[in-house]
């Protein structure tokens, strides 16, 4: 009785538990009849009340779930079968579909020690759709993806043929800017050199004042040409920076032979403050940004007036500065002056030109990230200043190099050899020259130097020569006329082409470079220093 008391207690507990379930759960004996179930295995499954009492055969609830078409197809004896056989052989995790609704089960079976059967199932149709939606989900970003990848694609292959042809338009406008800067300045250049030969030469006369104007004309033209071709070099990319290290003093001595006949032209105080500093950058961009200073300082500077050109130490910075005592700048318009083709009254009612100037120092600055920094007060005078980045070289400076002849040293008796394969430039050449008491002789090549015998018996001091000839380059005819005529041979390479590769091969092979246009002061400045 105590026995029989006690195993109603338990059967008692079991159902408890098993009803609280979640799952449906049947516990089926070594016979496979029913002891216990729960309603959610009646209800999962959707059998009728009598299969779930107690005694019933697990062969029947499967044998019912056949018939009803849960398993599929086919011949309800071998379907019946088959899931018996799976119930019994497999003890892990089972997923199928079955029941009228068509959800999804998650069945487990499970042995017990006496040789029963607990089965579970579980209904995981929500959790299955919500993988099947993500899975739909899924599907459709990567479809999405694809698409987008596809357009991606697509859209960078039409920028890279817009690159493509963006970069040919560049490169044919940087060739037709070095064609435009031969075509255009040749003209130009002897015009400057007639002008020139006309103001020595009507000094003194009613004549002066006219070829004087007709002069600052050219000059302005002459600015806002290499202006323009500057700024379109920039921005299409045609001038790269070459960083390199090089002194500062160096680079203020052909700043000083520059500009210092203009200077003395109004009576203006050129002072260069030399540094031994080196600094680590682009050398030629520097030296273009500091000839745009220096010449709106002398522009914009009344006559006995200074100009100061200096370097000191900032921070870890050198800052090289441009200051002059002239019209001086709004504060509030400090920004604007920067800006192309940008005037302002004052300096508009002083000196001819578009404005590029300083709209060049800033892109140029930009290229080589350095800063560049204004500080003016109207009436009293401006400084510009350029940041440059010291360099790690210790070399020792050069030894300083002796004075420069004064500007307007006499030429007479320099016997001076002028190769250009223009007729124009060689007339003017010959005008400005003569005018200087030079002994000049002229060719249009080397093979009309060897044709001539322009150089039986005569060496001359220096060569003027153009760099584009006919049938060769002028530095290499250069070096021909040097293993001509023996021993070194000053030579002055004048060029429309303001490349750096054209710099570079002139300094490698020791041919100072005058740009075209050619300014006759600063010619005649480098030829005394040359001879």
């Amino acid at each position: 009785m105590a026995d029989q008391k006690n195993h109603k207690c338990d059967e008692s507990a079991l159902r408890m538990a098993v009803e609280h379930l979640g799952q449906g759960i049947a516990v089926f004996n070594q016979a496979r009849q029913l002891d216990v179930s729960n309603d959610q295995f009646q209800l999962i499954l959707d059998l009728p009340p009598a299969l779930c009492e107690a005694g019933t055969h697990l062969v029947d609830i499967v044998r019912h779930l056949a018939e009803r078409g849960d398993f599929g197809d086919g011949d309800i004896g071998q379907l019946a079968q088959s899931r018996l056989d799976d119930i019994e052989q497999n003890t892990s995790g089972l997923l199928e579909r079955t029941g009228p609704n068509g959800q999804y089960l998650e069945v487990r079976t499970h042995r017990l020690p006496n040789g029963g059967l607990v089965i579970s199932y579980n209904d995981i149709s929500a959790r299955f759709e919500a993988e099947r939606a993500l899975a739909q989900v899924n599907q459709s970003l990567e479809k999405r993806v694809q698409e987008r990848t596809k357009a991606l694609t697509h859209l960078n292959t039409e920028l890279e043929r817009a690159r493509a042809k963006a970069d040919a338009a560049n490169l044919d406008k940087t060739r037709f800017l070095a064609a435009a800067s031969h075509d255009l300045l040749q003209p130009l250049n002897a015009a400057r050199l007639y002008t020139s030969t006309m103001v020595e030469r009507a000094h003194g006369t009613d004549l002066a004042r006219l070829a004087t104007n007709v002069d600052d004309a050219l000059v302005a033209v002459e600015d806002i040409m290499s202006a323009l071709l500057d700024i379109s070099r920039v921005d299409s990319g045609a001038i790269k920076p070459a960083i390199s290290t090089f002194s500062i003093r160096e680079l203020l001595k052909k700043v000083k032979v520059e500009f210092e006949p203009a200077a003395t032209a109004k009576n203006i105080q050129l002072r260069l403050v030399g540094a031994d500093a080196l600094v680590s950058t682009d050398r030629r961009m520097v030296a273009r940004v500091l000839q745009n200073l220096v010449s709106n300082a002398v522009k914009y500077t009344a006559e006995g007036g200074a100009v100061l050109v200096g370097c000191r130490k900032r921070g870890r910075r050198l800052r090289l500065d441009v200051i002059d005592n002239g019209i001086g700048i709004d504060k509030d318009q400090h920004s604007l002056i920067f800006t192309e083709f940008s005037r302002l009254e004052p300096g508009a009612r002083i000196a001819q030109g578009l404005g590029l100037g300083l709209s060049i120092v800033q892109r140029f600055g930009q290229a080589l990230n350095l800063d560049v920094e204004v500080d003016s007060v109207p009436g009293r005078g401006s400084r510009f200043s350029i940041y440059l980045p010291p360099s790690a070289d210790a070399a020792p400076p050069p030894p300083a190099a002796a004075p420069a002849p004064p500007p307007n040293a006499s030429m007479a008796g320099k016997q001076i050899l002028c190769v250009d394969n223009e007729r124009d430039i060689l007339d003017a050449m010959q005008a400005l020259l003569d005018g200087w008491g030079c002994d000049v002789r002229m060719a249009r090549s080397l093979k009309e130097i060897s044709q001539k015998n322009l150089l039986e018996g005569w060496v001359p001091d220096i060569v003027l020569m153009d760099y584009h000839l006919d049938q060769s380059s002028g530095l290499d005819a250069i070096q021909w006329l040097r293993q001509t005529v023996g021993g070194h041979l000053p030579a002055i390479l004048i060029t429309a082409d303001r490349s750096a590769q054209v710099q570079n091969l002139a300094e490698e092979r020791n041919v100072s470079v005058l740009p075209k246009p050619l300014k006759p002061a600063a010619l005649r400045a480098l030829m005394s220093r040359l001879t």
